[in-house]
């Protein structure tokens, strides 16, 4: 349907996506992406499109050659990654504006796979781009920040696409279009936290306190059954003692795990199950999270905490998650590891120093 609907439009839509660019003020727009960008950005996304076909395989390598090449082509023209982020996204609003002026229906699974083709397109650009240049501080930090812009722009979009249709009365409000809506928010709210997260850290401002592991873990479990249930995943909590203490930044401490929860419901098997088990020793306080994402490749350990690494075939997001883990466990005097079962999951363990004596306030 969306393939139809853009090749029908073609003209339309590249004439729409052009002054988005034309209004944007940072980047500022080129005459070569207003002239050539634009309707190069929509061919890859249709092509794209159309190599997913009824469903969304990213893994598919014909697709991951694609999405290289174009990224490769792209850069070696002069596009920042700023411009590849930003236009994308232009393209991407385009086609959802012009088909609600047009009272053309989307489906929930439509938009859902618009979306996840566009992150797949920035992802594998910008990855091209760091496999093929140096990349210095400076531009980790550029690349970094479009990452973070394009997340956030996303996130809205999907949210406002999904409220506009609720409010034009042609969903209802219990469906599957709410969840779209709930997903994005939530979405949202984690970029947010990872952003806050990673300012707290670089300015070295984390506030300790004593927290009951029991009640931390209960809180953690609310949002995370709900983004397991989403996904049709089952999520499984082992009891856990009332009398273990830890003294950490709560804020950098639960995105720590949860960063590690939203990894393991990300690239689990489809109807898998997340578990999360503590333990505890005289000194130490051990946190497991256990997925079926399959296992890793040979050496796949090494390069998970890198900042933008990502595994498996799900590239949507950030790539940050895990190393902004590291940096917030070690901030409080801990550690976290992962060990590979093959051809089954992960299990990441966070250790972190066992405090004796009652919660903070």
């Amino acid at each position: 349907m969306l393939n139809d609907f853009i090749a029908t439009n073609r003209e339309e839509i590249i004439e729409r996506s052009r002054a988005n660019v034309r209004r944007r003020a940072v980047p500022r727009a080129t005459t070569e992406e207003l002239t050539n960008g634009v309707p190069k950005f929509l061919d890859q996304l249709v092509n794209i499109l159309t190599l997913t076909g009824a469903r969304y395989a990213p893994d598919d390598s014909e697709m991951g050659m694609s999405a290289s090449r174009h990224g490769n082509d792209l850069f070696q023209q002069g596009f920042t990654i700023a411009q590849v982020v930003h236009d994308y996204g232009e393209v991407c609003q385009a086609v959802t504006d012009l088909a609600l002026d047009q009272g053309i229906p989307i489906t929930t699974e439509d938009f859902q796979t618009l979306n996840r083709c566009v992150d797949f397109a920035i992802a594998s650009a910008v990855t091209e781009y760091a496999r093929q240049h140096d990349v210095d501080v400076s531009g980790a930090e550029t690349r970094r920040q479009g990452f973070f812009a394009h997340e956030l722009r996303n996130h809205v979009n999907t949210a406002s696409l999904a409220l506009q249709m609720v409010k034009s009365g042609k969903v209802g409000v219990t469906g599957s279009t709410i969840d779209v809506l709930e997903r994005s928010l939530r979405g949202l709210r984690g970029v947010i936290d990872r952003s806050l997260s990673e300012v707290r850290l670089a300015a070295g401002s984390q506030h300790k306190e004593r927290i009951g592991v029991r009640v931390f873990i209960e809180q953690m479990e609310i949002d995370a059954l709900a983004d397991a249930t989403n996904r049709g995943l089952q999520f499984t909590v082992t009891p856990v003692d009332n009398s273990l203490f830890v003294e950490v930044d709560r804020q950098l401490f639960a995105s720590a795990v949860s960063n590690v929860l939203q990894n393991a419901f990300k690239f689990n098997r489809p109807s898998g199950q997340v578990w999360l088990r503590v333990g505890s020793t005289d000194d130490r306080i051990s946190i497991e999270i256990e997925d079926e994402c399959g296992g890793l490749q040979a050496g796949g350990t090494e390069g998970l905490f890198r900042p933008f690494e990502q595994r498996g075939a799900d590239r949507t997001g950030l790539g940050l998650g895990l190393m902004i883990s590291r940096q917030a466990i070690e901030a409080d005097g801990g550690t976290i590891s992962v060990r590979d079962i093959p051809g089954k999951g992960c299990v990441f363990t966070i250790e972190i120093p066992r405090k004796v004596g009652r919660a903070a306030g």
